[in-house]
């Protein structure tokens, strides 16, 4: 598998080192073919600190028209993780992945929290997918996880079918449960835990997301902010794009991977509690490297 290098940088973040992706981000700023589907808020793509060249928006949106918004605050906060420049307060991840932006949370500014329905999400799914993302991240959790959303679960199929790989937060309503979102077998759910490592309680868990799941950091990360700025934020849509990330840096260094590769890399030892493991970055790139993957992962997907 083809790896690449890039000039070494230093990085010191604790939170960066607990999930071991210091080492990945000093060989790679991640490559323009290996695109990011995010299905969010829109985004201040006039961010100073955001790789806005690398950034294409779907159905005509994806640019904030209220700094003001809470959507706003949350898609530009989601995308400085993923895209941010390497020299910002808060540098981010993958700078040189291709960002698809698909806004889903309307920019009323008299909603506290962002919204949108089973119907949108699902739609947006499809259009990234169309759109040629090889990774979906969903800052999103559906409010009632015992709901059966079948438009959803069509929309997470078609990702399936397509190699599409889905990373979703598992919600932070406290609660041990699944939904739709976070049962598929093809999801990835994301809880959050602290810079030690230690579980957040606000994280939703369960059977699925402990069994195909991930915990990454989610207290009290920096990222960007509309106008220029730079916020702190708590939560699992926080932890999630950690997560997707991680994705786009091993698919930047091992093109060849599969899909089913990657997913193996990442979780190649079931949990045995209802907190799924914590990301391990630099293990799952030592085991591509070593080509450790077993045979009927290869090539499956």
């Amino acid at each position: 598998m083809a790896r690449e290098n890039q000039e070494f940088i230093e990085i010191p973040m604790d939170y960066l080192d607990l999930i071991g992706l210091p080492r990945l981000m000093n060989l790679t700023y991640g490559r323009s073919d290996i695109t990011i589907g995010l299905i969010d808020g829109p985004v201040d793509i006039e961010h100073p600190d955001l790789e806005s060249s690398k950034i294409v928006s779907l159905s005509g949106r994806g640019a904030c028209a209220y700094k003001d918004s809470n959507a706003c605050a949350h898609g530009t906060f989601t995308a400085g993780i993923l895209n941010g420049k390497r020299d910002s307060k808060a540098p981010g991840i993958c700078p040189g992945c291709t960002l698809i932006l698909r806004q889903i949370f309307s920019e009323d500014t008299q909603v506290n929290v962002p919204r949108t329905s089973p119907k949108e999400l699902s739609n947006a799914i499809i259009e990234c997918v169309k759109a040629g993302a090889k990774i979906i991240n969903m800052s999103v959790g559906l409010t009632k996880p015992a709901i059966k959303e079948s438009v959803l679960v069509e929309a997470l199929d078609y990702a399936l079918k397509h190699r599409v790989m889905i990373v979703v937060s598992s919600g932070n309503q406290g609660i041990i449960g699944d939904s739709c979102l976070t049962s598929h077998p093809w999801v990835i759910p994301v809880t959050a835990c602290d810079s030690t490592g230690k579980p957040m309680r606000t994280s939703n868990f369960g059977k699925s997301i402990s069994m195909y799941g991930l915990s990454a950091p989610g207290k009290s990360i920096t990222s960007l902010a509309p106008g220029g700025k730079s916020i702190r934020m708590c939560g699992t849509s926080v932890a999630a794009p950690f997560v997707t990330g991680t994705i786009a840096l091993l698919w930047s260094l091992f093109p060849e991977a599969t899909a089913a590769e990657i997913k193996f890399a990442l979780r190649p030892r079931r949990s045995h509690t209802i907190v799924p493991p914590i990301l391990n970055a630099l293990a799952a790139y030592k085991l591509l490297v070593e080509e450790k993957i077993p045979t009927e992962f290869k090539r499956s997907i």
